[in-house]
């Protein structure tokens, strides 16, 4: 959910500089072609030293330097609930870490209509609120009846996934 709202701010303010850059608003910010392509070397020369003075690195995901700023919070049951009832789809995307499950079209086990689907897990904890499904059919978005089924299958697999691991 942060970084959600930290990749959509972002997008904003680059398209709020865009736009300044293209008009010459926000004052004496933007005057002149030259000082507007020095300050964006000089942003994009300290995104990419990392703010620290030196250049970044895939190993600076392994020190313990500084916490990372992006927790992981997908509800396992969830999850794995989602993969298990939506089976019968090809997953195309996966993404555990911001709780995303794209499928490609697919049709389910004596039906006849492909459906593509969408999930978004946004919260650790097992409730209803955590879970977004967006279907898709070949002509357009699927019946909200269809998707709160689908919710709900999801869910009581989820709470059958809880129960089965209290057992252990």
């Amino acid at each position: 959910m942060k970084m959600i709202c930290m990749m959509r701010n972002t997008a904003l303010l680059g398209a709020a500089l865009v736009l300044a850059g293209c008009s010459g608003g926000f004052g004496n910010f933007m005057q002149g072609g030259e000082r507007s392509r020095a300050a964006a070397a000089e942003i994009h020369e300290r995104d990419r030293l990392g703010g620290t003075g030196r250049q970044s690195t895939v190993w600076d995901l392994f020190t313990n330097a500084q916490p990372p700023s992006v927790t992981v919070e997908v509800n396992r049951y969830l999850w794995n609930a989602s993969l298990e009832v939506l089976n019968f789809l090809p997953v195309q995307t996966v993404d555990p870490f911001s709780g995303v499950i794209v499928t490609g079209f697919g049709s389910p086990p004596g039906g006849g209509r492909a459906y593509r689907a969408a999930i978004l897990i946004n919260d650790p904890a097992l409730d209803a609120r955590s879970l977004n499904v967006a279907l898709m059919t070949a002509g357009g978005p699927a019946s909200r009846e269809t998707i709160r089924a689908v919710e709900d299958a999801i869910l009581t697999r989820a709470r059958q996934l809880r129960i089965r691991d209290r057992g252990l």
